[in-house]
């Protein structure tokens, strides 16, 4: 399944009306994924540290005429319980509604032994990787089932192998919170109508600056780039990924 989906054609306003959330909107996937949401007729949410670049982001949107953004800047690193209350709390208040909620955040540092792994580095990947994750889908949860035909999308990244550590172990942790999530959502009987889905996608390498971190001499333009693996999101966010749920969707650099 997972190689048809790169192959996806949106239909136009596929999003119309709709509102998402979408994290580390600044820059790699999150942008593309931005870009394609507000193209597709979304309400889209920026959330990223990087204020200056959401600002530009916004314009961007706006230039095209595509629907309203809204900026939120948070630091998933820093962000308490209470921080992600608040921002479910204003998107009710402002917006609401939330549709969909597409987790691209992501922090990572370059390959190291565990045995020289320090606690602080250690803290940071887990936080931005896996808790943060956890914390504002749990806050969000409300507002999405509100929704009556909510989508919930992680990006992850299989990487349960030596030296890749903390980032590793967070998103094996994103891959399971996927799976138990979904089972908590899925209808209690199968004539239900199925209210929240939640799936995770792998988009394997990618032309982005965390990939260019960890691969310093790798030749980026024999990468994927991230536009190109945008289609699978979109699959998941129309009415064909209400079939799916619990599905961990991975891709590999010769997709």
């Amino acid at each position: 399944m997972a190689n048809s989906l790169l192959d996806y054609q949106a239909p136009d306003h596929l999003l119309q009306g709709q509102c998402i959330l979408i994290t580390g909107a600044a820059n790699g996937l999150g942008y593309a994924l931005s870009m394609e949401f507000a193209r597709l007729g979304s309400t889209v949410i920026l959330l990223d540290r990087e204020m200056r670049r959401l600002e530009s982001i916004y314009d961007e949107i706006e230039a095209k005429g595509y629907p309203q953004p809204a900026i939120y800047p948070l630091d998933l690193e820093g962000a308490t319980h209470k921080d992600y209350d608040d921002l479910a709390q204003n998107i009710k208040k402002e917006l609401g509604t939330l549709n969909a909620l597409v987790h691209c955040a992501v922090a990572i540092t370059p390959p190291k032994p565990l045995e020289n792994y320090a606690a602080d580095d250690w803290y940071k990947m887990i936080q931005t990787n896996l808790n943060g994750p956890f914390m504002l889908t749990q806050a969000c949860l409300p507002l999405l089932k509100a929704s009556g035909n909510a989508r919930i999308i992680f990006s992850t990244d299989e990487k349960t192998r030596a030296y890749w550590g903390a980032f590793g172990v967070a998103k094996a942790g994103v891959e399971g919170l996927t799976k138990i999530l979904a089972h908590e959502a899925a209808p209690a009987h199968p004539n239900d109508p199925v209210t929240l889905t939640v799936n995770a996608i792998d988009p394997g390498p990618m032309r982005t600056r965390s990939r260019a971190l960890v691969y310093p001499g790798e030749s980026r333009n024999e990468l994927p780039t991230t536009e190109s693996r945008t289609p699978p999101y979109l699959y998941l966010l129309g009415p064909e990924g209400l079939k799916q749920n619990g599905q961990i969707i991975r891709f590999t650099a010769e997709d």
